[in-house]
This record gives structure tokens, sequence and C-alpha cells, in this order.
């Protein structure tokens, strides 16, 4: 099914998206429509153009591609399934996801993956291509976030207070410095072997979509940050 969306309302659009039993869905002229494909569980939406705020969110196995930028907090609280965005995302990009993967070919806005978290066999991945904003991991207690850097190979690839907050998951830097502010409860060491194998399908599955070098990518410098749980958060919320 196709979809001409020009400035259809978000409601109607969704409610037709909802109502469609097709297997895949493609949306033409999407400029801005809000909530996109919010809770759906199967087959695919095709995005052509730019769709607005929390598309995806609570996405429960269908798998989107967005041909264009998307807005923020895209993947909001996703369970399952696949978000592929051909450009960058805005703010807050997966937040709170708790599974299913995110790839986000160029850049992502502040406080991508805040608040992150897995459960049993459900671990959330984000992948961006280029570089984060600022505060990127914030509150994260699960899952992957890997930022590659390509194109900002002699440069910062994440902004400033990466990891305030996190006591959980994992976050890799492709680059040859970890930042220069990190919090004291977080801990920086260069990616191991072990380290990487738990990214390999993730970074493989990423350089497919976008045309990328896996052996380039992979024979890089890593740092992963984790939480120190010898030293972690305290009194964050509360003065005693």
């Amino acid at each position: 099914m196709k979809i001409q969306v020009d400035l259809m309302h978000f409601q109607t659009l969704n409610e037709k998206i909802k109502a469609c039993d097709d297997d895949v869905i493609t949306l033409d002229n999407c400029i801005g429509q809000r909530y996109i494909a919010a809770g759906k569980k199967t087959g695919s939406v095709v995005i052509n153009g730019t769709p607005g705020n929390a598309l995806g969110a609570y996405l429960d196995g269908c798998d989107i591609v967005v041909n264009g930028n998307a807005q923020d907090a895209c993947g909001d609280t996703m369970n399952k399934g696949s978000i592929t965005v051909h450009g960058s995302a805005g703010d807050a990009t997966g937040y709170a996801m708790r599974g299913g993967a995110i790839y986000v070919r160029d850049n992502s806005g502040y406080r991508t993956g805040i608040h992150m978290k897995s459960y049993m066999e459900h671990v959330p991945a984000l992948i961006i291509g280029g570089k984060a904003g600022s505060f990127l991991g914030e509150y994260q207690a699960g899952g992957y976030i890997v930022v590659l850097g390509i194109g900002y190979e002699n440069g910062d690839v994440v902004g400033r207070f990466c990891g305030t907050g996190m006591h959980g998951g994992k976050i890799f830097l492709r680059t040859d410095k970890t930042p220069w502010d990190l919090p004291a409860q977080v801990k920086a060491a260069e990616a191991k072997k072990s380290d990487m194998d738990e990214i390999a399908g993730y970074v493989k599955e990423f350089c497919k979509k976008f045309d990328q070098s896996y052996e380039e990518i992979m024979s890089s410098k890593f740092f992963v940050l984790t939480p120190d749980t010898k030293n972690p958060y305290k009194q964050l919320y509360t003065e005693n």
C-alpha cells in the first residue's frame, strides 16, 4: 500500500496505517507527521520524507526505513523491531528503548539513548554512524550505544556530559580519545576483542545498510564506557 501523505493530519495517517494489513506500507512526501507506526507489531513501513516526533514509539516488531531525516524521540520506548534512518536523527533518539535496534547513518542530537534499558533477552542497540550530541547515554541502564564517528575521525564524536547517570549497559566510541569530561562514575577502556564481539553483528548490519566497510570500521580503535560499580552514583535524587 502507498499513501501520499502531504498535509494529511497525523491522526488520519496513523489510522490508515493501523487499518492496513499489507506487509509493506510506503509513505510518500511525509512532512513532519508524528507517532508514525507507534506500537506496530508486524510488516514494514518505508517513509520517503521527514517523519515527525516519536516515530516508532512503542514499536513492537515492525521494521521502519526512513529515506531522509528523523525528528526527536525516534524509537521512544520501542520493544522490538528496527528503525533505519538514511540521514540524521534528532534529540532523544532511542529514548527509554528496551529492545530492538536503531541504525542512523549520520548524526544524532542531544540525549541520544537516554534511559535505555534491557530486560532478560531484550537488549536494545543504537548505532550512530556519525557523531552524537551532549548527554549521550544519560541514565543508561542497559543495552548498547555505538558511535562510529564516520567523517569525524580527527575530532570529537560526542558532545559534553557523556554517560551522566549511567548505571548499566555499554557505550562504544570509535575514536582515538575518550571524552574529556566523563563523570567519575564512568570507566573508559580501550575495547578488547571480547567487547568488539558483542557489537560485531550490529556493526555488520549497519555497514550492509549504508554501504560502509565493515573491516575498516572494526579494525579501528574503539573505547568502551561502562559504569563503575565500585563508585556508583549516590545521592543523585536526594540530599541525604
